[in-house]
């Protein structure tokens, strides 16, 4: 199934929960939430206080990607601030495995991130944690960045890796999404989708409505093709 994920990074924080709405209404299912602490990354963004708030505002999905160090500390807040899937970087923890035993314990589906320059295949012993792979198009800590063009090929990587396990995990790509890049990015595995300068810079309405009219065309598409 395809899924938009709107990343919040990009929204006007002073009218955060009317963009979250209209982006709601326009049909996108899932919030992208980033959750940096100028340490991981360079940059400091939302925290759990807005996790908490936002929750009381919209029943969409929250898609919460942590670049944080050693995530698992926060694991327990994140979940009680209503978090639905916990995402952290492999390169972020001390103990990879206990920190997605950790988010499943705390009844959140459990999200692996890359950073562009680590090597999909260092995903491969956690994959039986793992409900969604992220694949980082940009390099993290700043939004409105441009897509690194090799994202592609470690999309391909990850489809075949997922493909490999048997196992039913999602691929989200995250950084530089836009409607010219879309269709190559899902062409090359990926169904789970985040936008931010391309949903809330402009119409937001408009903007969902085509990102996920996009989305809806590939995945009748694919199902075209796999009855074949």
């Amino acid at each position: 199934m395809n899924i938009l994920s709107p990343s919040i990074l990009s929204a006007d924080c002073a009218r955060l929960g009317e963009q979250i709405h209209l982006t709601e209404e326009a049909g996108a299912k899932y919030l992208h939430i980033d959750i940096m602490d100028g340490a991981f990354v360079p940059s400091l963004s939302y925290g759990l206080c807005v996790v908490e708030s936002l929750r009381k505002a919209t029943n969409l999905f929250f898609d919460v990607h942590l670049m944080v160090v050693n995530p698992i500390r926060y694991v327990e807040h994140f979940a009680e601030a209503g978090a639905d899937l916990l995402t952290v970087h492999l390169e972020a923890c001390e103990d990879v495995a206990a920190t997605l035993d950790a988010i499943h314990a705390n009844g959140m589906k459990t999200g692996l991130a890359l950073k562009p320059q680590t090597a999909i295949n260092e995903l491969e012993p956690y994959l039986d944690k793992t409900d969604m792979i992220l694949v980082m198009a940009v390099n993290p800590g700043f939004g409105g960045q441009k897509y690194i063009e090799n994202t592609t090929e470690r999309i391909r990587e990850a489809r075949l890796l997922v493909e490999k396990s048997g196992l039913p995990i999602d691929i989200e790509v995250d950084g530089g999404i836009n409607g010219k890049n879309v269709r190559s990015v899902m062409e090359a595995g990926a169904n789970v989708i985040v936008s931010g300068s391309a949903i809330f810079n402009g119409d937001i309405t408009e903007n969902t409505r085509t990102l996920m009219k996009v989305l809806e065309e590939e995945e009748i598409l694919l199902s075209k093709q796999e009855k074949k």
